[in-house]
């Protein structure tokens, strides 16, 4: 989804410093958006999966190689993770942790534990739920799949590193500031707090480069 220009000018209206920061980033391109807008949305929540906690250049490694274990360019289907062996998915580079997240991930898709065909129809909280059902995923990973594959406009990931530190960089502290103080912080975000996750990601971006 995409906000309309007039609700991106009330954001900016409603919050200036972030107003600010809009205008000198990139435009908001909308959501869904990049590498977990392809492929189902198994593969999409697996993909997180395999990022969770590894730096860009190593995850993409692994994950290429997890790839390779199929046919085929994308990760392996529900059916085909059943199939595959731990050790398939360990010396492709997984670890104990991600290999026993994924299986448990197929296992309740089968199960229909886990719905993913209805997620159009649920709200973020039942997602939240749902997901953080399966061993190894936790709210991150669910937030980061509303945002950035089913396109909700309202979500804030408060305990990312990555928008504490943008908050921390839009405001001028000296430190990031606690998930809490990030949540309090957002209120006037509402009801685009992707959109504004979007922007501090981007300003995090600004101050690597710089």
């Amino acid at each position: 989804m995409k906000p309309t220009a007039i609700q991106l000018r009330k954001l900016a209206a409603r919050d200036p410093g972030l107003g600010a920061a809009m205008a000198r980033v990139p435009p908001f391109p909308g959501f869904p958006a990049g590498p977990l807008a392809r492929g189902s949305h198994f593969q999409a929540i697996a993909r997180s999966i395999a990022y969770q906690q590894l730096a860009g250049a190593a995850a993409r490694t692994i994950y290429g190689r997890v790839c390779a274990l199929t046919p085929g360019p994308r990760f392996p289907t529900v059916e085909e993770c059943l199939e595959l062996p731990d050790e398939r998915f360990r010396g492709a580079g997984f670890s104990a942790a991600k290999t026993r997240a994924v299986k448990d991930l197929a296992a309740r898709c089968v199960a229909g534990s886990v719905r993913l065909r209805n997620v159009s129809r649920m709200t973020d909280d039942e997602i939240v739920r749902m997901l953080s059902s399966v061993w190894g995923i936790g709210e991150w990973t669910a937030q980061m799949f509303l945002m950035f594959r089913l396109g909700r406009l309202d979500v804030m990931p408060a305990a990312d590193l990555g928008v504490q530190e943008g908050v921390r960089i839009l405001d001028g502290l000296e430190e990031r500031p606690s998930a809490k103080a990030v949540l309090e912080r957002a209120g006037p975000w509402r009801p685009l707090r992707s959109v504004a996750t979007w922007v501090l990601y981007r300003l995090c971006d600004e101050a690597r480069a710089g």
